[in-house]
């Protein structure tokens, strides 16, 4: 985490913007939430803006366009190869919370879809589950576009604000005391959603 704190932060402008948004889509569109942090990343980007190393609006429709269009990429991923996908022998070692997404998608529909981007494993495999279930696209679009909205302006505003934080312990102690103050706000950040997913498990 902290490796990943001290290179994102020092990066700027178009870096930023690349880096981020590469890690939020392929979080979404590449099933691979359980390894790669996006949500982590955007947390950054908006630290990134604080910081002065990016543009705040920018940063937040990065992460917003690569949030809709990776989950939108996931669902067609799962409406043409749905079967085959979660046949495979990585998701069926996560049978159990499969079988806890398709229970969501099938209750609430396109709620579901909404409240699968706040949970990291729901959001990467939401998409699929709802391209393969045969969800209308129009409807899959709607919530999934609200969901990334929603999400994609949260988390980076949490970074934002911790970045102010950051810039002022930067001046007060370094720039080492300053990325721990960073740090520990993101993995405050983490642990609160594990725990809070945890819960619902």
């Amino acid at each position: 985490m902290n490796r990943l704190t001290d290179w994102l932060l020092g990066l700027h402008g178009l870096a930023v913007y690349a880096v981020v948004g590469l890690l939020v889509f392929a979080e979404d569109a590449l099933f691979v939430g359980f390894v790669l942090p996006g949500e982590t990343a955007a947390v950054l980007g908006g630290v990134a803006a604080a910081l002065g190393h990016a543009s705040l609006a920018a940063v937040l429709a990065v992460v917003i366009g690569a949030a809709v269009l990776g989950d939108t990429i996931g669902y067609e991923v799962g409406r043409h190869f749905g079967p085959r996908l979660l046949a495979s022998r990585f998701l069926q070692r996560r049978a159990g919370r499969l079988d806890a997404a398709r229970r969501q998608l099938a209750g609430r529909g396109g709620t579901a879809v909404f409240l699968a981007r706040f949970v990291a494993f729901f959001r990467a495999t939401m998409p699929a589950l709802a391209g393969a279930s045969g969800m209308r696209y129009l409807k899959f679009v709607s919530f999934n576009a609200a969901g990334g909205i929603v999400w994609g302006t949260a988390v980076v505003l949490v970074g934002y604000l911790a970045g102010n934080s950051y810039t002022k312990v930067e001046k007060t102690f370094g720039r080492l005391a300053a990325l721990v103050v960073a740090a520990v706000v993101v993995v405050a950040i983490v642990v609160w959603r594990v725990r809070r997913h945890t819960s619902e498990d």
